[in-house]
Order: C-alpha cells, then structure tokens, then sequence
C-alpha cells in the first residue's frame, strides 16, 4: 500500500470504520492506527489472533516505528492485547462486557442525543440533511452498508454534542460495540427497521427536540444488546 502525502499529511484508503469525510491524517503513525483499527474492529485481524508487525509492515507499506506505535495505542484501546515474553495479539471479542458496555452507552449517548438537539451548528444541520437524503435511498442496502450508516450517524451525533471529551468517550465504547456487532452480523437480519431508527433521531436533533432524541437513542441502543443476544 503506497503512502502518498499532501501538505503534510497521509492519505487513508476508504474504511468500513473511519467516516467517508476522514480521507488523511497527520502522521504515519496515526495512518497505522486507523489502518489496522479497522481490520481489528471489522474482524480482518480475528480475535485472538497473533499481530505480526514485520508482516504488517509489509502489508501496509509502513515502517516499524509507526507500526510500533499504532500497537501501543491500540493496546490502551483493547484492542490489541500485549503478552510479555509472547507478544502481541488481537484481543478477544467478550460478550461477558456487552451488558457493561450497553449500560454505559444507554446513558451517555441518550445524554448526548439531548446535547445533539439543543448544541447543533448550521454545519451539522447541514450534515444531517444529507443523511437524511441518503438514508432514504437505504432499503437495499446490505448488512455492511447498514453498519456503515449507523455510524456515520452516531459520529455525526457525537460531533454535534460540542463536547470533545464526550466524544471520545463514546467513541471508546461505540468502537468496542461494533466489533461486537461485526461478531454476529452475518446472523443478523431485518436490519432495516434501524434505518427508521435513524431517520427518527435525525429528524429529533433537526428540529431541537431534545426530549424525543434521548428516548429514540436509548431505545435504539438497548435494542442493539436485544438482537445480540438473541443470536448468541
């Protein structure tokens, strides 16, 4: 994979777990980071699995040093597990966490959908109507295609709350959740329902109103933990 820079940044290839609009980043490093976040999130890199980083280096067309770094970050995400003396591994997908993880979200994105409601600037606005306009050209859409939409519409959500530490926090829990939710997609069905879902929200933080966007999102999260473990 080639690298290729413009005023100094890196350019990223299209990614099942990176916004459409992210398409470069500052270093090499972070490159690495999303690159190989998105293979450990979407299971390319299977739970449990060792990480080989000269092969990695190979693969990505990256160097040892910002390899060497992406890892470390994503050991502090726990994504990748460091085993000393052993190595580096993908860490395991534990649905023991999903009621953990759900209980968090169910409050902080419901909390961050009212924020959404009430803090949306023009430029959200704006993102949203475009969401809108996709989303209603989604019937077809595959199962991957759904998962790519729902969080383009969570980080839309995210951004909107004009709370950056926030936003990473729920980033960190969201990012956890979708590995969950790649685990079992292909013994998922009748997704589409999540697109009214979203079309509901995005209507509520449109119109500012608050109330109805925090009782949308509860309910769409405790819903994803439902149909998860209806497949177990």
């Amino acid at each position: 994979m080639a690298v290729s820079q413009h005023d100094g940044r890196h350019a990223l290839p299209e990614l099942i777990t990176v916004d459409p609009g992210v398409r470069s980043v500052g270093s090499l490093s972070e490159k690495a980071y999303y690159l190989l976040r998105d293979r450990l999130i979407t299971l390319d890199l299977a739970p449990g699995s060792t990480i080989d980083e000269r092969a990695l280096q190979r693969e990505l067309g990256l160097g040892r040093t910002p390899i060497r770094e992406a890892l470390r970050r994503l050991a502090d995400d726990r994504l990748v597990d460091v085993v000393p003396r052993r190595g580096m591994f993908a860490s395991h997908v534990d649905f023991g966490d999903l009621r953990s993880i759900s209980e968090v979200r169910v409050e902080l994105e419901g909390y961050a959908a009212r924020l959404a409601a009430r803090r949306a600037r023009s430029q959200d606005l704006e993102a949203v109507d475009e969401l809108l306009a996709e989303l209603g050209r989604t019937a077809a859409a595959d199962q991957r295609d759904l998962v790519r939409l729902d969080q383009r519409v969570h980080r839309l959500l995210y951004r909107a709350t004009g709370n950056p530490f926030l936003a990473a926090t729920l980033e960190e829990y969201f990012v956890h959740s979708l590995r969950q939710w790649f685990l079992v997609l292909d013994h998922l069905s009748h997704l589409e329902h999540a697109v009214g879902e979203h079309i509901d929200l995005l209507v509520a933080i449109r119109d500012g109103d608050a109330d109805s966007a925090e009782r949308i999102l509860r309910r769409h999260v405790a819903d994803f933990e439902d149909k998860i473990r209806a497949v177990l």
